[in-house]
């Protein structure tokens, strides 16, 4: 982890921007290709690196987060074929720790948030992750009533009749104290024996095998011919629950224990431990022993053993703050870097790309990697012809970690990054900061006269990300450039008018169209005429301006044209006092940085934006943010927290204030509502004071928001 943090501190907001951008697309896929279809083209090992450079990033720039993150969500919407079954509790997903510093992290972060002492234990339970097929089990008095997969975390597919064909899951509970309602949840696995004489089964028949036992689980779980699911060797180990009428334990130790007397099987592995220290030991332990356990597992997880320390705990996004998954080392492999090509983004940003000799890695073909920036490549030393180490977990996947002959005979000179954009040939320059730091990334300086940026932002503009327009992805924005009837975005709205105006056949004539497939595309585009406005500034490309900051610009400004009027203002005069008190505006939104403000007045100061903005404002009805509810006292405001809290720790706060529909902000402003101040409060209670802000102590706070549980967690 030390090193990926390294790394991601050394990307600029525009690069940690553009990576959010690609991880989101590839594990939006990863999750279909494995949820949905049992067939994934990741390994666990690459999958569970993109979703933890995601968090890095997310982490060292929070205002870049993405409204459509892929931490935000679990799993993906359920396939054909199934009944919809929508779970009591959502089905979340865990953390990833991936080295002993995390797992240290991870119980500090407990220590903290919790508000203990050194002197408090805090014990917590490790057993094996099983890489399986995610089950939920619902027992009404004592009974199993539904079964149901993952899906997308709320709801999954009913594979009941399939369930019950399993050996592990009971039909009836015995023993005694069970609830009158729960879901039982765990995995469904296939142990490798079973695995292979299911695969020989399959081969003597004639027919595919499956590439692993996950898969074949996975497939035999969700067949539509329960028969089928009958013949096949499932078992389940049960761990976990979500709703439960009554509680059932006040620790998981005795919880998971009760699941053993109700009939369930439980693993045998499963332990507690009461410092960081004897957990790793476990770790190491479950690791020496994988080979020999007879199914598949790809880490230990820790889970808090107190579970009202769970409740808590809570949630965060798609994950308990009180559990993690300490994953396994990913693997390695060799081989010859070919080739060293260039690939130009939306941004304008220059990345190198490495050109492999096909490689099998973790079970995936690799032929390509990412070698981020020129910086990169020299202090690795990476040239044409070596032979190198490809890694697919980690940092960013794949990557080359390093060069195995750096002394060879007759290697090339050092590779050196190209000073023109291989596309326009327009000058590619690094830029330099106010602080004088020169960025680690080379941009082409063509802008919109640079093909390669124009058509990424137009597929940008119309993605899942943006304006979602169904039936109009990369290669029909790619197409439809290249005919030269898209070139801006207000071009899309024009779509039918500019094919007729460009002399060509109707679109339902075009290679890959028909009728149907025309009419759902103008269809599509004209739905999406009335659009929001986040998703529309976040459309735009603009650098340091994600759909984080949109959504933030959305709920302070709500009125799109009053928004645009405060970025005009703040362009005009750049020395004025107008200019500066529009700019002071932009920027009083806790989430929003110096460097997005630039970027919007950057963006508006150039002529042939303002023309375009001026053309897509005819073509979209863009929609007013909504003011926020008066659900509860404090819903909508801005609340800023400083000095010492005593009944509950700063991150509770915030998150009670947050769960509450409050805006909680670092700085007191004109624009803070309530300041809560504990003993010690300084410079922020002093100005809250001089602007006449409504001040509260801890208790009065407590009184306000109401003084039950901070946290309810099922």
């Amino acid at each position: 982890m030390a090193k990926q943090r390294a790394e991601v501190d050394a990307l600029s907001e525009a690069e940690a921007r553009a990576e959010l951008a690609r991880l989101a697309t590839e594990i939006n896929l990863a999750d279909a290709a494995y949820y949905q279809r049992d067939d994934p083209h990741l390994t666990d090992a690459e999958y569970d690196a993109l979703r933890q450079r995601n968090l890095a990033i997310e982490a060292a720039f929070p205002h870049l987060k993405r409204k459509d993150s892929p931490s935000d969500k679990v799993g993906a919407r359920i396939g054909d074929g199934f009944s919809k079954s929508e779970h009591l509790v959502p089905m979340l997903s865990l953390g990833n720790a991936f080295s002993d510093q995390d797992v240290e992290d991870f119980s500090a972060k407990i220590a903290r948030f919790l508000g203990l002492s050194g002197d408090d234990t805090i014990t917590l339970t490790a057993e094996p992750k099983i890489d399986g097929l995610s089950l939920n089990l619902l027992y009404q008095k004592g009974k199993l009533v539904r079964a149901s997969t993952r899906g997308d975390g709320a709801v999954g597919e009913d594979v009941t009749a399939n369930a019950r064909t399993i050996s592990d899951v009971p039909e009836q509970f015995g023993g005694k104290d069970w609830p009158d309602e729960i879901e039982v949840r765990g995995e469904v696995y296939m142990t490798h024996a079973d695995f292979a004489a299911l695969n020989s089964r399959e081969h003597e028949a004639g027919r595919k095998g499956f590439a692993n036992p996950r898969n074949a689980a996975a497939g035999s779980l969700r067949q539509l011919d329960v028969s089928v699911t009958k013949s096949r060797p499932l078992r389940f180990f049960a761990y976990a629950w979500g709703a439960v009428s009554a509680p059932v334990a006040e620790t998981q130790w005795d919880t998971v224990a009760k699941f053993a007397e109700w009939g369930f099987s439980v693993n045998l592995l499963f332990s507690r431990h009461e410092t960081t220290q004897n957990l790793l030991a476990a770790y190491a332990d479950i690791e020496r022993q994988r080979a020999t356990l007879g199914y598949d597992i790809d880490g230990v997880v820790y889970k808090v053993d107190r579970l009202d320390w769970q409740a808590r705990l809570g949630f965060v996004s798609r994950a308990p703050r009180w559990a993690v998954a300490h994953k396994f080392p990913a693997e390695t492999a060799t081989t010859l870097l070919e080739a060293i090509e260039i690939q130009v983004g939306r941004t304008g940003s220059l990345t190198p790309v490495a050109r492999l000799s096909p490689v099998t890695v973790g079970g995936v073909v690799v032929s390509n990697a990412t070698l981020h920036n020129e910086d990169e490549i020299a202090r690795k030393d990476i040239r044409i012809g070596d032979t190198v180490t490809v890694q697919r977990a980690g940092d960013v996947i794949p990557q080359i970690t390093g060069v195995l002959d750096p002394g060879r005979k007759g290697r090339p000179a050092p590779w050196a990054m190209p000073e023109t954009c291989p596309v326009c040939s327009s000058p590619a320059i690094r830029e330099i900061d106010d602080k004088g730091t020169e960025d680690v990334r080379r941009r082409c300086t063509g802008g919109l006269i640079c093909a390669a940026q124009t058509v990424e932002r137009l597929k940008h503009f119309v993605s899942r990300q943006a304006l979602d327009i169904d039936g109009l992805g990369s290669k029909q924005v790619a197409l439809f450039h290249e005919r030269g009837v898209v070139k801006s975005f207000p071009d899309i709205f024009q779509l039918e008018a500019r094919i007729a105006e460009a002399g060509l056949p109707p679109l339902a004539e075009w290679e890959g169209f028909g009728e149907t497939s025309a009419k759902k595309l103008f269809d599509a585009i004209e739905a999406r005429r009335r659009i929001e406005f986040a998703a529309v500034l976040k459309g735009l490309g603009i650098r340091h301006v994600g759909r984080t900051v949109s959504g933030l610009y959305e709920r302070n400004f709500l009125s799109w044209s009053r928004f645009w009027e405060t970025v005009a203002r703040a362009a005009e005069a750049p020395e004025s006092e107008t200019a500066e008190a529009a700019r002071a505006e932009l920027a009083a939104i806790d989430g929003v940085g110096n460097a997005a403000v630039d970027a919007l007045v950057s963006f508006y100061s150039d002529p042939a934006s303002r023309e375009m903005l001026t053309a897509l404002d005819a073509e979209l009805d863009v929609l007013d943010g909504e003011a926020a509810s008066d659900d509860s006292p404090v819903s909508g405001k801005t609340i800023v927290f400083t000095g010492k809290l005593e009944k509950m720790t700063r991150d509770e706060a915030k998150a009670r204030a947050t769960m509450l529909g409050a805006k909680v902000s670092g700085s007191v402003s004109a624009k803070t509502d309530i300041l809560v101040a504990g003993p010690g409060a300084g410079s922020k209670l002093k100005k809250a004071e001089t602007l006449g802000i409504k001040t509260l102590t801890e208790e009065e706070w407590i009184t306000l928001v109401g003084s039950g549980r901070y946290f309810d967690c099922a």
